[in-house]
């Protein structure tokens, strides 16, 4: 067969989703500061200027990104069936965060994608509304049950951003983060040295005993069970 017979690779049509899509996949390679609309543009075999038809700049691109993350967290997530009862509030919350949380570590610098993004579309609105409805019929006034919503998010948040700046992904460690090191350079500080491994190690056991502390604070502050 010649070379004129052969068909081209299939290219997909240039869109939002896949321009983010391709960056979802480049992301794992270069973190968040050195993916460039460049390296996306050849990822996706076109010209950097065909992206700027799409998104006016890199913050465009990433809320685009975490809303694709958003999307596939939303399509993971087990859906109730005949004879499922619906969880009560607590167990909706930790179910909610641990998949955030889970979502998150899929990707380098995931939490810094997610943190201060604007979703593009509205399916964070549709859970949203759930979680709200749930929280009303539990007992919550509306504004106890936002400040719920939002206090367990930015808890989560902010523990996978600290979380990644040690183990950007599975299996990796950042420099600076050994524990025997650290203790011995804060041996003047003997309390300090030995929170170290409360800080920086076991990050699920840590992550949801803090979950759990907000969720307890939250039932007896606002006297709901």
């Amino acid at each position: 067969m010649s070379a004129s017979d052969r068909t081209p690779p299939r290219v997909p049509p240039l869109s939002r989703e896949t321009v983010a899509e391709a960056a979802l996949r480049l992301l794992n390679e270069t973190g968040l500061d050195k993916l460039t609309l460049r390296a996306i543009a050849t990822e996706l075999n076109v010209k950097a200027p065909a992206l700027y038809w799409h998104f006016k700049n890199k913050q465009e691109l990433i809320d685009e990104m975490a809303t694709e993350m958003y999307r596939r967290m939303t399509a993971e997530a087990p859906s109730g069936g005949p004879g499922v009862s619906e969880p009560g509030w607590r167990d909706r919350i930790l179910a909610t965060n641990r998949a955030l949380r889970h979502a998150l570590l899929a990707y380098r610098d995931g939490a810094r994608v997610f943190s201060g993004s604007r979703f593009t579309g509205t399916e964070h609105a549709e859970q949203q509304e759930a979680q709200l409805a749930a929280l009303l019929a539990a007992g919550f006034e509306l504004p106890q049950a936002v400040r719920t919503l939002v206090t367990t998010f930015v808890y989560t948040l902010g523990f996978v951003t600290e979380e990644q700046g040690v183990q950007p992904m599975a299996g990796e460690r950042r420099e600076g983060y050994d524990m025997a090191e650290r203790s011995e350079r804060l041996a003047e500080f003997p309390l300090a040295a030995s929170a170290g491994t409360h800080i920086f190690e076991d990050y699920d056991a840590h992550f949801e005993e803090g979950l759990h502390l907000i969720l307890d604070g939250v039932g007896a502050r606002y006297g709901i069970r």
